[in-house]
């Protein structure tokens, strides 16, 4: 597989400086490797998008001298393909529903159940029968669909962090309100978009496992992986929306390159200036606390 590569935000809050220089490095990896790099917007969580960010998300790429290959693409055009990855997980027979609160779930954790990491699905509607699933579906409780991943351990060689595995529990594909779930949707984007390099902010390494997995089943090459190190506040915790963020309106976009190309370990005033020199073994492997540009 080749290393197109590819940002893809959420238009669910204005990209923060940490974003920002996250979508920078992915774009300096796909352009120092004269690959294709594209813009998705993950917009599958309608209950939190907020209109016409999707539009001041890509004004602020373009403010920090960001370019990018093609069409944007909008997951929610894209839900069919998203329908037909579950139709080929069920005639894996891959997929059970799941009727679990967040509650239950967080109760069904805490007692031991064996390999699955703190926080990972315990297995409790794996087992159900059906005459036990109808009960459920006739108490009007919606079902989730799950996968049956077995425990499985998967693991991968980041190319920043190095070597990382985890065990894949039984994650949500689609969520109880039909809404397509992340997990799903970015390994088939993925694959449909011939993405070979991801390259992404390092709270979202944990996820990577599940994501090969899902790939594996589904047939779909594997992307290589770059996880990069967060941003944190002056407090030392993790940069956020609302947590110490600052964004494009609160300082100079020059200065806010000038800001990322310092902290990557990156010379030069753009984009462009930067991709002259641009080695990856030069970025930093541990987070960067924000002191201000």
């Amino acid at each position: 597989m080749g290393a197109d590569g590819r940002y893809a935000p959420s238009p669910t809050g204005i990209l923060h400086l940490g974003n920002l220089r996250t979508a920078l490095a992915a774009w300096l990896f796909a352009r120092s490797q004269a690959a294709s790099f594209l813009i998705r917007m993950e917009d599958l969580d309608q209950g939190r998008v907020q209109p016409g960010l999707d539009s001041g998300q890509l004004a602020d790429l373009r403010s920090i001298g960001l370019d990018w290959d093609g069409e944007v693409v909008f997951q929610t055009d894209r839900t069919r393909l998203y329908d037909d990855a579950i139709v080929a997980l069920e005639d894996q027979g891959l997929v059970y529903e799941c009727f679990c609160t967040r509650a239950e779930i967080r109760e069904a954790a805490s007692a031991p159940h064996g390999p699955l990491p703190e926080g990972a699905y315990p297995g409790t509607c794996l087992h159900l029968t059906g005459g036990e699933r109808e009960a459920k579906r006739a108490g009007g409780r919606p079902a989730a669909l799950r996968v049956r991943a077995g425990a499985t351990q998967v693991g991968f060689l980041d190319e920043l962090l190095g070597p990382s595995e985890g065990v894949v529990d039984d994650f949500v594909v689609r969520r109880n309100d039909g809404a397509h779930a992340y997990n799903l949707a970015v390994v088939v984007d993925d694959g449909a978009q011939g993405i070979g390099q991801v390259v992404r902010g390092a709270d979202l390494l944990e996820s990577t496992p599940r994501q090969l997995w899902l790939a594996e089943v589904l047939g779909l090459p594997a992307p290589r992986h770059a996880h990069v190190p967060l941003v944190l506040g002056p407090d030392g915790a993790r940069l956020a929306k609302r947590h110490g963020a600052v964004t494009l309106r609160d300082v100079d976009p020059q200065a806010a390159v000038a800001w990322m190309g310092r902290t990557l370990g990156l010379a030069g005033a753009s984009p462009r200036e930067m991709l002259s020199a641009f080695d990856p073994a030069r970025l930093p492997r541990t987070a960067t606390r924000f002191e201000g540009v």
